[in-house]
């Protein structure tokens, strides 16, 4: 049977680079923030199933959460949002929120422990991508109506399966999943009990600095502010953003005043507008890593041998040292730089010769033929195409097959692929954020549809490794957790069918006059209620 199982017309992935007339004329208005960024692996803005880069920026500013993070102060962890204050059972098991009196929707309906109730309910009764952030701590279909309860109007219980730090229950909150939307008006356009789910796929329902004006899906977002945000209004009354692929066209919209921001440079682009005096580079170290996974359903990719030589056939410095460069440094691990538990170790670099000879004894001295799918964006094609020239080196001819990030996340989400190769970002400032996905995998069977688990989604069985990351997950010990998830990652680096290999610095070109943007540095998405100009 062919390895290239799932090679796509051309017609249905067809790539996005055209701009269309771009107008150019006065700088954007005082009130109004425009940026350039790649949109399209945006699927839905509904926060119980949104699980994509661009779709949490979007999430971020419209709903806001029982609790958040100052995007002026990250460092500080999270604080209050929705609840105003929150205490913690004996038994470490019953968080009780205090919900903050007088705040509305957009809509004018009162935000209430109800509203956070249903929206947290909801999201694990939907069962979507992302419902595994909440179901880790034991809610489920079933005890959901026990679990999680609104005492009062005021007054919100959460009551997990077991003792878990404070911090990680908290922290996971963040995350989109935590978006609190308006039961009423959600309710107001239930279809067949999806429970809103189709109606939010194109409308937000939420109390944050922002509501949805439109969503041109491969075009543009626009947000409007809105006036019932109980912190105040933002200085920005709109922001609009494009979806813009190339970083030329971004550059020279920069440079004409057309944008503010733009945020897919490459480093020659960021070079040349460094020398505009008008323009100014921002560089942030966030969440983001870069890897390639191989699904195990594929004989070929799922023998141990094959794996490790696929590891020694990238070129990790060299993409490092020319067209990623001050944008992405080598990182080998699960966990990002700056998270407990992380580590340092690079134990792979190219080498062509130990990689034919782990190919030989694999059996495949001559190589063989594999696919691979990439989204459309210039760094990951450039990455994909540096692969395919080193796997080249030791025979291995690899199929490119390149779609939107709508298409080619179905393709993976699916697990109908064979090498994939893209990014994972950290949903909340947890270790077990990245360690539940990259290496627990507890139903490996197709219908487990563990979307949201890359483990699965690669047909990697780990009963072991599983047990180990659930372990940590609840081991209350700082320093003892951190030591479990060091070993983890050095035996995840060894045997798993990932090639982890950058961490993103992320370089943003923008306006001087723009003030306070925030990116959400390596633990949350970007915040435009803060900017000023």
């Amino acid at each position: 049977m062919s390895l290239l199982r799932h090679s796509l017309l051309a017609a249905g992935l067809a790539v996005m680079t055209g701009l269309g007339a771009v107008p150019s004329g006065a700088a954007t208005p005082d009130n109004m923030l425009v940026i350039a960024n790649r949109i399209d692996d945006i699927t839905t803005l509904d926060p119980a199933q949104s699980f994509e880069f661009a779709g949490g920026d979007v999430s971020r500013n419209i709903y806001s959460k029982l609790v958040n993070f100052d995007p002026l102060n990250l460092d500080k962890g999270y604080g209050p949002d929705l609840a105003e204050s929150w205490t913690v059972s004996d038994d470490g098991k019953t968080i009780t929120f205090k919900m903050r009196p007088g705040v509305k929707f957009a809509s004018g309906n009162p935000v209430t422990a109800k509203d956070a109730e249903y929206s947290l309910r909801r999201a694990v009764l939907l069962k979507k991508t992302p419902s595994f952030i909440l179901t880790q701590f034991g809610f489920s279909p079933d005890n959901v109506d026990k679990t999680i309860v609104a005492v009062d109007d005021m007054t919100l219980k959460i009551t997990t399966d077991k003792r878990y730090a404070t911090s990680f229950v908290l922290n996971s909150l963040t995350a989109t999943i935590g978006g609190i939307v308006d039961s009423k008006l959600v309710r107001s356009h239930e279809v067949n009990g999806d429970m809103g789910n189709e109606w939010l796929r194109t409308h937000t329902a939420g109390s944050g600095p922002y509501v949805l004006g439109s969503w041109k899906p491969n075009e543009s977002i626009t947000l409007v502010a809105n006036p019932n945000y109980y912190g105040g209004a933002p200085a920005m009354k709109k922001v609009v953003v494009r979806h813009i692929q190339e970083s030329s066209t971004q550059r020279l919209l920069l440079e004409r005043g057309d944008i503010d921001i733009a945020r897919n440079l490459n480093p020659e682009d960021i070079a040349g507008i460094s020398k505009n005096p008008d323009l100014a580079v921002d560089s942030e170290l966030r969440g983001r890593i870069m890897y390639i996974a191989f699904n195990q359903k594929n004989k070929i990719l799922a023998n141990p041998k094959v794996r490790l030589a696929l590891k020694y056939l990238i070129d990790y410095k060299g993409m490092q040292d020319s067209f990623l460069k001050g944008q992405y440094v080598i990182h080998q691990a699960f966990l990002p730089v700056t998270f407990l538990g992380a580590i340092d170790d690079k134990p792979y670099s190219l080498n062509i010769e130990k990689a034919k000879k782990l190919l030989a004894e694999a059996g495949y001295p001559d190589g063989f033929e594999v696919g691979m799918i990439v989204r459309d964006a210039q760094e990951r094609l450039e990455m994909a195409q540096s692969i395919q020239n080193t796997f080249a080196k030791a025979g291995i001819k690899v199929k490119l097959t390149v779609g939107t990030g709508k298409q080619i996340l179905g393709i993976y989400r699916a697990r109908k692929h064979d090498i994939y190769l893209g990014a994972w970002g950290p949903d909340y400032p947890d270790p077990n954020t990245n360690a539940s996905t990259f290496a627990m995998n507890p139903d490996n069977r197709d219908e487990a549809g563990l979307t949201g688990i890359l483990a699965w989604r690669n047909a990697w069985d780990i009963p072991e490794m599983t047990r180990e990351t659930v372990a940590a997950m609840v081991e209350p010990d700082r320093a003892k957790r951190a030591q479990m998830y060091e070993k983890i990652q050095r035996e995840h680096q060894k045997v798993s069918p990932f090639a982890i290999m950058f961490q993103k610095i992320e370089q943003t070109g923008r306006s001087k006059k723009v003030r306070n943007l925030s990116l959400g540095g390596a633990i949350t998405a970007v915040s435009y209620w803060v900017v000023t100009k």
